[in-house]
């Protein structure tokens, strides 16, 4: 979910709200970038699923996932999903609430033309953002691991345009209480290509361009997992899910 802005290569904005630390504005172009962080060669193999695990995607065919207008149009072969451009995004069939996810994913490389813009969106409304930061040098909070348009990665832990490169996230829904006033915002910890790039790291809202994320409403316990089509054919693989069933707290 980024736009390209401002005078020659300079992506960003200084014209959205101000983020609650108050050093930064959404998209800043000033925000530092993640000092980068070479990945362990062991981490561009898959990871099978465990077996309590609900296998979303195996290469096989999309009959987990819907697309935004009937069924996803998608295209699978040789054993990879592939976004269609145009086409929209995609969302599971089923709904999710505290979880954790494992994808695989591919830019399309330096030789094709885009950004290998898309996104991983946790109930589809919060984005975990993938992109390819060398084709395009973008805002911190726009480049791939980061939290679109709230929290950049600890580290950058990406793998060359063109490799595979794997997200595993441990996802829990905002909490609300019985006044249905948000009790607990939505928290992730994500680890990309093996390597920590957020630590239960709370989510403002859901996802927005050049807004503050924020929550105005009570949310949905549970929502689908969907994967982001932005123009450019990102491919991915090894998509699987794990229920967490938390434990009742003293």
């Amino acid at each position: 979910m980024a736009v390209r802005v401002l005078a020659e290569s300079l992506l960003g904005y200084t014209d959205t709200p101000m983020l609650p630390s108050g050093k930064w504005h959404v998209h800043d172009p000033n925000r530092p970038k993640p000092a980068i962080v070479t990945p362990g060669e062991r981490f561009s193999q898959g990871a099978p699923a465990p077996a309590d695990a609900i296998v979303l995607f195996d290469g096989k065919d999309l009959s987990q996932w819907e697309g935004v207008h009937g069924p996803p149009q998608w295209n699978v072969h040789d054993g990879i999903l592939e976004a269609k451009v145009h086409s929209g995004d995609i969302h599971t069939k089923e709904t999710f609430g505290d979880c954790q996810i494992h994808v695989e994913f591919a830019e399309p490389g330096k030789d094709a033309p885009g950004d290998g813009n898309s996104g991983v969106f946790l109930q589809g409304i919060y984005e975990l953002q993938i992109f390819d930061n060398e084709a395009t040098t973008i805002y911190a909070d726009g480049q791939c691991g980061a939290l679109y348009g709230q929290s950049p990665c600890l580290v950058n832990a990406c793998k060359k345009p063109g490799e595979w490169q794997s997200f595993d996230i441990a996802f829990e829904p905002a909490r609300w209480n019985e006044n249905h006033q948000l009790a607990r915002p939505a928290m992730i910890t994500v680890f990309q290509n093996g390597i920590l790039i957020h630590y239960h790291q709370p989510l403002l809202g859901p996802t927005g361009h050049r807004i503050l994320g924020k929550y105005t409403t009570e949310l949905p316990a549970t929502g689908p997992l969907e994967l982001q089509e932005h123009g450019d054919p990102v491919r991915f693989r090894n998509i699987w899910i794990r229920r967490i069933h938390e434990e009742e707290k003293p």
